[in-house]
């Protein structure tokens, strides 16, 4: 079996004439936490739709544990939050994680919900209230927890901490970190760089849909000579 759990080979991707993403290629190693960073507009979540098959490749390959991230079965043992969440709001959240579950043939556990929303500090009254009353911090939680109740192998998640108050975030942590104890993989997207630091084994730099830096925290702040994460990325897109 691969030990790659993902690979993007020369991937370009354009809106109209504007060139999104340019000759992208990564390899990211099975059970590795690997964290894309960039500005705004950078091109990060252009990339997880293009994994995701959300929207056609102009050139090059992607590979979801050597398959083609094109056939739907590439994706069956991925979970995916994407970074504006909003699950529809008539659902109650026992509804929605119920659905989400069916989706995967995974039955619903109350038990297990409770337990994982425990996890991340959600009320489990959340299970029997609508969604169009969850705070936007809540909203995020659930879409949490119906990614770790599907226990995948791969973990893509599009700002998982937006919305997060600090308690949650310290939380989500430790919930990856109890992911990585079990050999998942973990690919996600981040403003906050101090997260990035503190939870990948290796991070990317993407600048204007090029892939500007690639390698551990310690090693970016190194080539760049800087004493933070936050310095070292400012030199690279400078």
């Amino acid at each position: 079996m691969t030990t790659t759990a993902l690979r993007f080979q020369n991937i370009n991707k354009r809106y109209d004439k504007k060139l999104v993403l340019d000759g992208i290629h990564l390899d990211i190693a099975k059970g590795e936490f690997f964290g894309l960073v960039g500005m705004n507009g950078a091109g990060k979540t252009t990339l997880i739709k293009c994994l995701l098959d959300f929207c056609a490749i102009d050139r090059g390959t992607i590979e979801i544990f050597g398959v083609s991230n094109q056939l739907t079965s590439a994706r069956k043992p991925m979970a995916f939050l994407p970074e504006r969440f909003m699950p529809p709001y008539y659902l109650t959240g026992r509804d929605f994680l119920t659905y989400m579950l069916k989706l995967q043939d995974i039955p619903y556990s109350q038990s297990e919900a409770e337990k994982v929303m425990q996890m991340l500090d959600l009320d489990s009254a959340a299970l029997i209230r609508p969604v169009r009353l969850f705070s936007k911090g809540m909203t995020q939680k659930l879409g949490l927890v119906a990614c770790f109740m599907a226990r995948k192998q791969l973990y893509v998640l599009d700002e998982p901490m937006s919305g997060l108050d600090p308690k949650a975030r310290a939380l989500l942590k430790k919930g990856l970190h109890a992911l990585r104890a079990d050999g998942c993989t973990l690919f996600f997207s981040s403003h906050a760089l101090a997260d990035v630091e503190e939870i990948c084994d290796r991070m990317a730099i993407l600048h204007e849909g090029q892939l500007l830096f690639v390698g551990s925290p310690a090693a970016c702040r190194e080539k760049y000579e800087a004493t933070t994460l936050e310095q070292a990325f400012m030199r690279c897109i400078s």
